[in-house]
C-alpha cells in the first residue's frame, strides 16, 4: 500500500512538473544593422519555437526586417536566468523585437 502511494505521489509530482517546464522562457542575444546610415545594435528577444540558434536566426530575421534593420548574427540562445544580466547591455533594445 505504501508503495503504491509513494508511486502516486511521484508520478503527480513528475505530471505537475512538466508545464513548468515546457513554459520555460527561451531568449537569443543578437547583433543588427542598419545601412545609410550604418547604425549596429545588440539586442535580447524572446524566441517562441524550438530554443536553439536556427530558430532564434529564422523568428528573429523578419521581425528586425520589418522595422529596417538586418540580423548580423544570433550570439547565444539561453532561458530565463541569462535575461537579467543581458538587460543593462541591451538597452532600448531589450525585449523590443
Amino acid at each position: 500500500m505504501r508503495t503504491s502511494y509513494l508511486s502516486l505521489l511521484t508520478a503527480l509530482a513528475v505530471t505537475l512538473a512538466l508545464p513548468a517546464a515546457a513554459t520555460a522562457g527561451c531568449y537569443a542575444d543578437y547583433k543588427a544593422k542598419q545601412d545609410d546610415p550604418l547604425r549596429l545594435h545588440y539586442g535580447v528577444a524572446q524566441i517562441n519555437g524550438a530554443c536553439d540558434a536556427a530558430e532564434a536566426k529564422a523568428e528573429l530575421s523578419p521581425r528586425l526586417a520589418a522595422e529596417g534593420w538586418t540580423l548580423l548574427n544570433v550570439l547565444s540562445v539561453f532561458g530565463d536566468e541569462g535575461l537579467d544580466q543581458r538587460k543593462d547591455s541591451a538597452g532600448k533594445f531589450h525585449l523590443r523585437f
